[in-house]
């Protein structure tokens, strides 16, 4: 008995033991420099460290040599993020910790992290491939490329499951919009792995131009319940556009967002846009902005009310996600400018299954108000150099004065029979308008002037919007009307969501062919922009030239979508 009595005491001591390593281990460390792609280090950078669930464990920022540390990590596997301003954030995932561990992180630019590249290795040590254009993320991960003479072509680094991808190809033409006419190709690729996390990219590019291209690189994370994670980056690249003897103007974008639901009742939204413009040649023509926004609802039954504060207007008044994030730019005092400013509104929204009705107010104040015309008698070339040019389309841009606006807008939705619905929509604030336009009768004026001339003037606004889908053919279309003041050459509105283009425009999209599964994989698009051509507003020069001011130029595209 009592030998095994003293045999349960060792088992007992062994298994004591045997037990210290898994649950006394000491706390370990994680540390690391964090770098450029050129080597050098980045200071002041965050850097989180992550648990499985995306929570933050510890946060710390680099030090002179790019240099960081974080002690008192529990073992385990976790996830580390490096960002950076002006940097797309790095992460670098299923770290395992037990008693220490290095990590070294690398930050992309923009211009690096999204680029058409030629198929060249970055050192000698690169293994080469053989495709002809490849659009790379950070670390040189490939995600589209492109044959000189073959189709599109999808990639995937991933795991051994495949990934569910969407791939797209559209092949337009285009006319009356600045620096995108003549001929586009657009690609686009939708990434959606069961982890819940989305990579999305889009590259629009003019095959008959060396450098023209937009391009769209993003990732978003859902985090469930908790809201969501976006991380996008744009880049526009229009070598036709001229100012001041310079040609070829380049946009970038990066936007951080993040969406927060604290229970069912309450949803905020925050995020930042970090925006550079600048002309080619070694112009000291160079602007970069910080744009931050921001959004609060709060739900009730039916009932919203909405609080929103954003810095910039959408590029795009039908809210297409392809042109968000790049703010328009434009010239102002012989300055390269970007249009932003302070739109604060507050609204109610009370929505059903059938209809949506809506009120808000706002408050704005403008800087840098784009105002395009397109050129009626050839500018000479003095007048030409102070301005923003597009000499494809024959636009040009210049800004306004800053001016502060306030105004009422309300909303109604209801669907109609038959996959139908339709949209009304008021507003009232303020909008520029020229004093010297030569409709009014007013002497030739210099260019100088007609940027000073601007002043806002108060203006209603009334749109209406009709869309559906045809039965039998499955044709889906919308047919817009927004109506205010001729006089006026800027929206009353401009930081209004989902707003309609001024005046009549239409779009259709006509499925071509189906899949088996009746999902459609070629389709035929056509867009119609001022189709009656309203609202220009002629401003003679003192040289004798004439600029036609409008809210929105006539314009029309249309191609083919080829969804794969």
């Amino acid at each position: 008995m009592i030998i095994r009595n003293h045999h349960l005491v060792l088992l007992a001591a062994l298994i004591a033991l045997g037990s210290v390593p898994v649950y006394g281990t000491a706390p370990g460390t994680v540390s690391g420099v964090v770098s450029d792609s050129s080597g050098a280090p980045v200071i002041g950078a965050e850097v989180e460290l992550l648990r499985p669930d995306l929570s933050v464990v510890a946060s710390v920022l680099t030090g002179s040599t790019g240099r960081f540390t974080i002690p008192s990590v529990a073992p385990g596997r976790y996830s580390l993020k490096a960002m950076g301003s002006t940097f797309l954030p790095s992460l670098r995932e299923n770290i395992r910790i037990r008693t220490g561990a290095v990590v070294n992180l690398t930050l992309s630019t923009l211009y690096e992290a999204m680029q058409w590249l030629p198929s060249e290795p970055r050192n000698a040590n690169s293994q080469k491939d053989d495709w002809k254009w490849t659009l790379r993320a950070a670390a040189n991960r490939p995600l589209l490329r492109w044959l000189e003479d073959g189709p599109l072509v999808v990639v995937s680094d991933g795991s051994g499951a495949a990934p569910k991808l969407k791939a797209r190809l559209v092949a337009t033409g285009r006319e009356g919009t600045f620096g995108e006419s003549g001929e586009r190709v657009s690609t686009s690729l939708e990434e959606t792995p069961s982890n819940s996390r989305e990579l999305l990219a889009e590259v629009d590019f003019d095959p008959g131009s060396a450098a023209g291209m937009e391009s769209m690189l993003g990732f978003r994370q859902d985090l469930g319940f908790a809201g969501a994670v976006d991380s996008l980056a744009a880049v526009a690249i229009h070598p036709e556009v001229e100012f001041g003897g310079s040609e070829g103007l380049d946009e970038a974008a990066m936007r951080s967002e993040e969406t927060i639901n604290l229970g069912d009742m309450l949803e905020a939204e925050v995020g930042s846009t970090q925006v550079f413009a600048r002309m080619r040649q070694n112009s000291p023509n160079t602007v970069f902005a910080a744009l931050p926004f921001a959004a609060v609802a709060w739900r009730r039954g039916d009932s919203t009310v909405r609080y929103r504060m954003a810095t910039s207007a959408p590029a795009s008044e039908d809210g297409e996600d392809s042109q968000v994030w790049l703010p328009r730019v434009a010239v102002n005092d012989g300055k390269l400018t970007i249009e932003h400013g302070l739109h604060q509104e507050l609204g109610w929204e009370r929505s059903t299954a059938d209809s949506d009705l809506g009120v808000l107010v706002f408050a704005d104040h403008i800087d840098n108000p784009v105002m395009e015309a397109q050129e009626r008698v050839a500018l000479t070339a003095a007048t030409s150099a102070a301005l923003l040019s597009d000499p494809e389309s024959g636009l040009v841009r210049t800004a306004g004065g800053r001016f502060a606006s306030s105004g009422f807008q309300a909303t109604f939705w209801h669907k109609l029979p038959g996959d139908n619905q339709v949209r009304v929509s008021y507003a009232t604030g303020d909008a520029l308008v020229l004093a010297g336009a030569a409709l009014s009768g007013a002497p030739a004026a210099s260019l100088a002037n007609t940027q000073v001339s601007s002043r806002p003037r108060r203006a209603q606004s009334y749109s209406i919007s009709l869309s559906g889908t045809l039965e039998g053919t499955g044709t889906r279309w919308r047919a817009t009307y927004r109506w205010q003041p001729e006089s006026t050459i800027t929206s009353v509105s401009p930081f209004s969501q989902g707003a309609a283009d001024p005046f009549l425009g239409m779009q259709l999209r006509q499925p071509i062919h189906r899949r088996r599964d009746g999902s459609s994989r070629v389709d035929a698009l056509v867009s119609l922009r001022n189709l009656l051509a309203q609202g220009y507003c002629p401003y003679v020069l003192s040289d004798g030239s004439v600029l036609v001011f409008a809210q929105a130029q006539r314009g029309i595209s249309g191609g083919v979508v080829f969804t794969f």
